[in-house]
């Protein structure tokens, strides 16, 4: 509670102002006052106070127009107003209720009344303010914990991304080296995309690995087979894009999310002629886009156990003669011109 509550009096008559502040002279209140409307807007504007104490009838702005306008404002809105008046008609006090006003006085005063209802909204207001006071700091308070739960959260995807990768390291023909340049590729490609924001290069960077995760599920004789494979064999091997993100789709969380998205379409093409869905265009989200090109790219540029590797030169030429064909144009064109960076990830 504090120390000093301090009161606004509001009364065209200085005599009813003066017969108030000597009533509760004994309660140690700090006393404002003013004779009108427009004063008491402007004392307002300057003080805080904890109670006012507002006469209805006066000239210029009455009662109700000053009530109506503290309460519009947001820094006065809260504090409480006793209206004083010598109108006890009930559409008068409906009124004062409808546009704000906590209780009124009537006029002429009566001391045990007067100190009663001020000590009483006082006593309320600053109960009120206690606990938004608590609400606000137990909201912060829970903001905080959300947030250190949320980045927990993130923290275990790109681990569970992490170990997952390993895991398709284990058992297929891509290296860890591999999934790494891709995931650099990618951030490369979004971080010069005008349409993304930093959030979704973080996003693609961690969710790029886990792009062919469904070949866990292929036979092996089929995944490291070192010849080209049979129409048949080639079918199987397509399923890689439906089963990863069968699996994944049971995670809301973005990089579970983005993860799955990139697993099934990143093996699909910009004219249409890609699988699992034949999807073309923008409709290939753009981080399956991305990716994509990332993967080619790097699929060329080093040995596999079907192929020997391409030289960067003409890997370049041949990722440039797929611009609206296999790969987004906008993304060719970002690849084109900073396609020494690409090198350099390729080289390292």
């Amino acid at each position: 509670m504090k120390d000093r509550y301090h009161i606004l009096i509001v009364d065209d008559v200085s005599e009813n102002i003066q017969v108030a502040m000597n009533i509760l002279k004994e309660g140690h209140y700090q006393f404002s006052f003013a004779l009108n409307g427009e004063k008491a807007l402007a004392l307002l504007e300057e003080n805080d106070f904890d109670l006012i104490l507002l006469d209805i009838m006066m000239p210029g702005l009455n009662g109700f127009e000053v009530c109506s306008r503290l309460k519009r404002n947001p820094m006065t809105a809260d504090i409480p107003v006793i209206f004083l008046t010598a109108k006890v008609d009930i559409d008068s006090i409906s009124q004062g209720f409808k546009l704000g006003a906590v209780d009124y006085i009537t006029k002429p005063f009566h001391a045990e009344e007067l100190i009663a209802r001020v000590r009483n909204h006082l006593d309320l207001f600053t109960a009120k303010k206690l606990l938004k006071q608590h609400n606000i700091a137990l909201q912060n308070s829970l903001i905080s914990k959300e947030k250190r739960f949320m980045t927990e959260l993130e923290e275990n995807q790109k681990e569970m991304i992490y170990v997952l990768t390993e895991l398709m390291e284990a058992t297929s023909d891509e290296t860890g080296k591999h999934i790494r340049r891709v995931a650099e590729y990618s951030r490369l490609l979004a971080e010069y995309h005008p349409g993304l924001s930093a959030d979704d290069v973080e996003i693609i960077f961690h969710a790029a690995p886990m792009h062919d995760i469904g070949k866990i599920t292929i036979p092996h004789h089929i995944l490291c087979k070192p010849g080209k494979l049979t129409e048949e064999e080639f079918e199987i091997m397509k399923t890689h894009t439906t089963r990863a993100a069968e699996v994944m789709r049971i995670s809301k969380r973005k990089f579970m999310k983005a993860a799955e998205i990139i697993a099934l379409q990143h093996h699909e093409k910009w004219d249409g002629s890609g699988y699992p869905q034949g999807l073309s265009g923008e409709n290939i989200h753009i981080y399956a886009r991305i990716v994509a090109v990332a993967d080619v790219f790097d699929a060329l540029t080093h040995k596999r156990v079907y192929k020997e590797a391409w030289g960067l030169d003409d890997a370049t030429n041949f990722v440039l003669e797929q611009n609206g064909k296999h790969f987004d144009p906008q993304l060719i064109e970002i690849f084109s011109n900073n396609v020494d960076e690409f090198k350099k990830i390729a080289e390292s």
